[in-house]
């Protein structure tokens, strides 16, 4: 059986204030392209279908149009899952009724959740659908206290488990971090504090492929698991990312062979650095067109740079400053760290008087740090 299998399109997303949804757009034309030609079995979406919970209705429109063309014009049975970034509720409208026509959307856990039953020439597979659950909710469904999401997860597995014949061959799709996965700054929203978040690869043990959701940066995680990574790139730290889809084809005896497969952004994120002079001189002809963060090497602040520089280069998002000159209360604020109430109300005497307190003056200030050392421990 061969599985496309894509996560974290973020749909309705903004960045630095420009609207995605048509570049989206683009990527999943594409998407449903690669579908087509690959000829495949089923497309799986591991959650975070829309960037937040109330999705414009543009984002929605979107969803349905490719769910539609996937379902009906390549006639390919879609499963989808909830993402924290979703909402459960909302996403499992009429999920029943699009069963019968092999849509198959798992928004909120629970034990209505079953595993979803597919063919190919060898026989069954099944899907396991692990939607985003906090271990409060798993703790709610489940009768029994989860601490953790690893816990809550076990819990979720072992209940679709339980309903799947033990020999035949089993795929999970799952939102989570798994342990040792690589991370992007500023693009996945944090699950928990303190690692509570995270879950070992063990909990997909028993399955012969996790097609797994939440971390942006395309990775294997073993043999048996994988994150296809985002849609596009959403973040400037994703800009040396490659994105794109996983097919992962599964063999008669449940062994898994993973392909890479690229898509392509209508506009790359980049970086430009340099100084407002050299770059509105001398543009990159090869980034005038892109999403830019453009990092500055004057020490100075330059008037109306953003409008300024989108003479030249036509999508600036972000302006960021490598190396101002600090601002004198910047440089007063600096020299203040670190000092003792004492320290600093003696730099205040010297500055405002001239010169430095006398020895009464001293005895003064250390009965009233005293007394103030009083009332705040009496307080």
């Amino acid at each position: 059986m061969k599985i496309l299998h894509t996560a974290d399109w973020h749909l309705g997303r903004t960045f630095h204030g420009q609207p995605l949804l048509d570049d989206q757009q683009v990527v999943l034309d594409e998407l449903i392209r690669v579908a087509k030609d690959a000829r495949v079995d089923a497309v799986v979406m591991a959650g975070d279908v829309y960037d937040r919970a109330l999705p414009p209705t543009e984002a929605v429109n979107l969803l349905d149009e490719v769910l539609q063309r996937l379902v009906r014009d390549v006639q390919v049975p879609v499963l989808l899952i909830a993402g924290n970034h979703d909402n459960p509720a909302r996403l499992d409208f009429g999920r029943r009724l699009f069963e019968t026509n092999r849509l198959y959307i798992t928004g909120q856990p629970g034990a209505a959740v079953a595993p979803i039953r597919l063919e190919d020439a060898w026989g069954p597979v099944w899907f396991a659908p692990l939607p985003y659950c906090e271990p409060l909710l798993a703790t709610e469904l489940s009768g029994t206290r989860q601490h953790t999401h690893e816990e809550a997860l076990r819990w979720q597995a072992g209940q679709m488990l339980a309903r799947i014949p033990a020999r035949e061959r089993k795929v999970a799709l799952s939102h989570a971090f798994v342990t040792g996965a690589a991370v992007t700054p500023e693009s996945e929203r944090t699950l928990a504090a303190g690692g509570a978040e995270q879950v070992s690869l063990s909990c997909y043990g028993a399955f012969d492929y996790a097609a797994l959701g939440h971390l942006h940066a395309r990775q294997h995680c073993g043999g048996k698991a994988a994150y296809s990574g985002s849609l596009m790139k959403y973040s400037f730290s994703e800009v040396h990312q490659k994105k794109g889809v996983i097919l992962a084809e599964l063999d008669k005896d449940g062994q898994v062979a993973l392909e890479d497969v690229p898509l392509t952004a209508p506009r790359e994120l980049d970086i430009v650095r340099g100084s407002f002079a050299d770059l509105l001189a001398t543009p990159d002809p090869a980034k005038v067109d892109n999403y830019l963060q453009v990092m500055l090497t004057d020490t100075e602040p330059v008037l109306d740079a953003k409008n300024r520089l989108e003479q030249v280069y036509h999508h600036v998002l972000q302006i960021q400053y490598g190396q101002l000159a600090p601002r004198p209360e910047e440089t007063e604020e600096a020299g203040r760290r670190g000092k003792t109430d004492r320290e600093l109300f003696e730099q205040f005497f010297r500055d405002v008087n001239g010169g430095d307190m006398s020895e009464k003056e001293r005895q003064v200030l250390t009965a009233t740090l005293e007394e103030l050392a009083r009332e705040g421990r009496n307080a």
